[in-house]
């Protein structure tokens, strides 16, 4: 099976103008940006692309925008994920009439459900999609957890390809990857993992940091993937500061920030989201500033 990428994957923000419309100017500008630094793939309306605030309309124009922009010189990963399995199939039913390349599909949040409901759920959209799935789990966010033996058994259906992990347990994380026997593809969703997570067959990462970062997220996750542990270990030290301030708040708050602070205005989040304290802006500044040559080269500014 071939990887639908092998690297750095940005979760692009959906950048907004003053009235709270989608800017595509800036969107455009964004996609361009992680283009030229070779960012491997590009997801939107994922969680830091406020999917979940944006109506079934603006997903799919964003997802049609994008195929245009990106024209096939990267994967375009569309979030179709929600809890309704009927809602996800029709929004991803679309999203391939877009342009899709493949789904990023969430687990069922809030109503949630039982490990036999991921799997007849999951199993479900696969059977009717002609794209590929990468499942994505979060379970800070979600309250739902696939475990390793879940993993395995959605990994026979050949349209489920890869998934986005975004636990913390590396044990778990482990067992998920032996259990798949190589079925499926893991990325990491966590960007303070990536050295971690590769390190043990992951073909790279999701990441908020490539937002700012794209260049240096390639760089670090394609470090890892070839075995050379010392380089890719060295950067994931060198970034742990920002990263972690880049979700001292609810994300995108913070990515969106860093952007306008480097003067790429992607607009405020949609409520219930809302701006930074002065104290957490200040903390991300100074743990930017650290790294702000390299922000500078890889934005183009």
């Amino acid at each position: 099976m071939t990887p639908l990428f092998i690297g750095s994957g940005v979760a692009l923000v959906t950048p907004f103008d003053k009235d709270g419309k989608i800017n595509f100017k800036v969107f455009k500008k964004l996609i361009e940006i992680q283009i030229a630094n070779k960012t491997d793939a590009i997801v939107v309306c994922g969680t830091t692309g406020e999917g979940s605030t944006l109506t079934v309309d603006e997903r799919l124009e964003l997802f049609s925008f994008a195929n245009e922009v990106i024209n096939k010189r990267v994967p375009l990963i569309c979030g179709t994920g929600s809890n309704s399995t009927a809602f996800t199939l029709d929004v991803a039913k679309n999203a391939e009439k877009c342009g899709a390349d493949a789904h990023l599909m969430v687990t069922p949040y809030y109503n949630k459900t039982s490990q036999e409901g991921l799997i007849r759920h999951y199993f479900s959209l696969a059977d009717k999609l002609d794209k590929p799935i990468i499942i994505y789990n979060v379970p800070s966010r979600t309250g739902m957890n696939i475990q390793p033996e879940t993993y395995s058994r959605l990994s026979f259906h050949e349209n489920i390809v890869a998934v986005k992990e975004a636990d913390t347990c590396i044990t778990k994380m482990i067992k998920s990857v032996v259990l798949c026997d190589k079925r499926l593809d893991f990325y990491c969703g966590n960007d303070d993992l990536v050295s971690v997570c590769t390190s043990f067959g992951f073909k790279g990462v999701v990441s908020v940091l490539a937002n700012i970062m794209p260049h240096y997220v390639r760089t670090m996750s394609h470090y890892g993937i070839e075995g050379k542990c010392e380089k890719c270990s060295e950067m994931q030290k060198d970034c742990m500061e920002l990263v972690e301030n880049l979700f001292i708040d609810v994300n995108p708050m913070p990515i969106k920030t860093a952007l306008k602070i480097v003067g790429i205005d992607a607009g405020k989040c949609r409520l219930p989201l809302c701006e930074m304290s002065d104290d957490c802006r200040e903390l991300l500044l100074h743990s930017m500033q650290k790294h702000m040559k390299i922000i500078r080269h890889d934005l183009k500014l």
